[in-house]
């Protein structure tokens, strides 16, 4: 593995970048080198977004990622998308809704295939993450296949979890027995525009029992979007002073 191309990915150069995932996910001879080669720097946040399918989580990350550069951070998007049953390539659909930042700086996009894989993810996703927290980014953000209830990896990986419903997603019973409801540190209620979304709000904060671990946004028109980002700071520094 050549050394200039893991400096010059180190430096945040995004095609180097690219080449190294493409590298890492693929298994190519001397990945684990380029692994091994990599500093243990202190590593960025990691925000995991999950959600069934249709709840607009793309539409979510693409807004937030608005929010995150007015704030001048540095941001790496992991997209995975479902594999293709001919192929098991990503369909890219994330791609084409977040496309509006693939020249911007300070964003880095990144589609992956589950290809297959139960839980949502990809299988080299571990490896992926190892290697851009060595990057320099302040924010990586893992949007996962939307699956059901069996989508609960991400929660292993990420230091928080995002949880993306809609208000036709259920009643109250199904909150209680959602394994993504137990694993979820935040909950969105996207396209608050609906009808019935304020019944739907009030059981899943009943259900959850922390009326601050729920935003209503409207992704597509960036409302709610500020407050997620609150939200998210609030969780995370609740989780930082509960491990120290």
């Amino acid at each position: 593995m050549e050394h200039s191309l893991l400096e010059a990915a180190l430096s945040g150069d995004k095609k180097s970048i690219a080449r190294c995932i493409s590298l890492i996910e693929n298994k190519y001879q001397g990945y684990e080198k380029l692994l091994a080669a990599a500093p243990k720097a202190q590593p960025p946040c990691i925000i995991g977004l999950t959600g069934p399918p249709g709840a607009g989580k793309s539409s979510l990350v693409d807004a937030w990622v608005a929010v995150l550069v007015a704030q001048q951070q540095r941001v790496a998007v992991l997209c995975v998308d479902p594999s293709s049953p001919m192929h098991s390539g990503a369909l890219l659909g994330d791609r084409i809704r977040m496309s509006r930042w693939y020249n911007e700086p300070q964003v880095y996009i990144r589609s992956l295939s589950s290809r297959g894989a139960l839980g949502g993810l990809n299988p080299a996703v571990t490896d992926i993450l190892k290697f851009l927290s060595a990057c320099p980014f302040d924010r990586i953000i893992i949007e996962t296949v939307g699956v059901g209830q069996s989508e609960v990896e991400v929660a292993r990986l990420a230091d928080l979890t995002v949880l993306v419903m809609v208000p036709e997603s259920g009643d109250e019973v199904q909150f209680m027995k959602a394994g993504l409801i137990e694993m979820a540190d935040l909950f969105v209620v996207n396209k608050s525009d609906r009808p019935g979304v304020d019944l739907f709000t009030l059981q899943l904060k009943n259900s959850v029992h922390d009326a601050k671990k729920v935003v209503n946004t409207i992704a597509v028109e960036g409302v709610g979007m500020q407050e997620l980002d609150e939200r998210v700071q609030q969780q995370l520094t609740k989780k930082i002073n509960y491990y120290e």
